[in-house]
């Protein structure tokens, strides 16, 4: 069953602590909400399973239509409901990142930037030197725990999120928490003296054993898929543009070009081009020539492009995903012109 309290916490970073090598080790975080209430942050960085180095991606200039639907949440706790309809997290299905960017990391050794204590103490300590940042912590809440002191900050009472990574295609010891759309997730916010000067920066994380096909459902595994992450530069047929909001009054021309970059023709019959709550457009059949680039007409009735941003996906006639984009409000906003990804 998927995780019970999924949501976000947006606060203030206060303080941090670095645990040592035990069975499951963590990176703590001190929060506190606008009111006042403490939160602890328990971030993993080593899998209880091999192998044992997590996986991590930042993305410093982080650009993504999620955070436009954070706006209007409150500060502290806000319970997220399931499905694709708000902020909420998904590796798979969201295009947050390109998951073939990943990279692993031992969880603490000496020597300075080598490990993933490291890369999360640089960003959270900037967010704690700095009044105005906010972390956006997406996770499974636990808590109030009604006079219990915190194990590690020692506030009272115990409070705080943790599963602040992906969850879902775990392994079969652990498939018990998976689900859709409530990964977790780190976003801090920078706001800056102006607007140009605002900025958000992306963490997440994984684990080597978890799968990257997942069923749209459970989140389970697939059978019989292969579920490693893609190589850098591995998937044959990419997104290449979509024109989002085309000249001219509604309904909008709307199209999504694609490009074939293997040496190989590709047959596209059963292909379908897909948004962010899963509304499908077919992809035309025939074969896409090596190099060849191929534009898709979006119809009424199949996948939608908003203006405020969105998410595009790519599936094969097996349902797989194959590649995916997103773009934001800002990029949509250039009437006529085609996003480029």
């Amino acid at each position: 069953m998927p995780l019970k309290a999924y949501g976000v916490l947006i606060t203030r970073a206060v303080d941090t602590r670095r645990e040592g090598a035990d069975d499951s080790p963590h990176y703590q975080i001190h929060l506190t909400d606008d009111a006042g209430t403490h939160y602890r942050a328990a971030v993993n960085v080593l899998s209880q399973e091999r192998p044992s180095e997590l996986l991590y991606l930042v993305d410093e200039d982080f650009r993504h239509p999620v955070t436009a639907r954070l706006e209007g949440l409150v500060s502290g706790w806000n319970t997220l409901p399931a499905g694709p309809g708000g902020p909420n997290l998904d590796f798979v299905r969201g295009n947050l990142f390109d998951p073939a960017r990943m990279r692993p990391l031992p969880p603490d050794v000496a020597g300075p930037d080598n490990d993933l204590a490291d890369v999360l103490d640089h960003y959270v300590r900037r967010a704690v030197d700095d009044p105005q940042a906010r972390l956006y912590v997406f996770g499974e809440r636990w808590g109030p725990e009604t006079g219990v002191q915190d194990k590690v900050f020692g506030f009272k009472p115990g409070n705080g999120v943790h599963d602040i990574h992906m969850n879902q295609g775990n392994s079969r010891r652990f498939r018990g928490d998976d689900g859709v759309w409530q990964d977790g997730g780190i976003l801090i916010h920078f706001p800056g003296e102006s607007a140009e000067q605002s900025r958000w920066v992306g963490i997440f994380l994984a684990f080597q054993s978890q799968a990257w096909h997942t069923d749209d459902s459970t989140g389970h595994a697939l059978e019989g898929a292969d579920g490693t992450r893609p190589e850098p530069g591995g998937q044959r047929v990419r997104v290449l543009a979509a024109l989002v909001n085309p000249k001219g009054p509604a309904p909008e021309a709307e199209t999504v070009t694609l490009i074939n970059a293997s040496p190989d023709p590709v047959d596209l019959s059963g292909w379908r081009i897909t948004d962010r709550i899963g509304h499908g457009t077919p992809v035309p059949s025939g074969q896409l020539a090596p190099g060849a680039c191929l534009s898709v007409a979006l119809t009424a009735d199949g996948a939608r492009l908003g203006n405020n941003g969105g998410e595009i996906n790519l599936l094969d006639a097996a349902g797989l995903k194959v590649h995916g984009v997103s773009y934001t409000r800002e990029q949509a906003g250039r009437e006529g012109w085609s996003v480029v990804f």
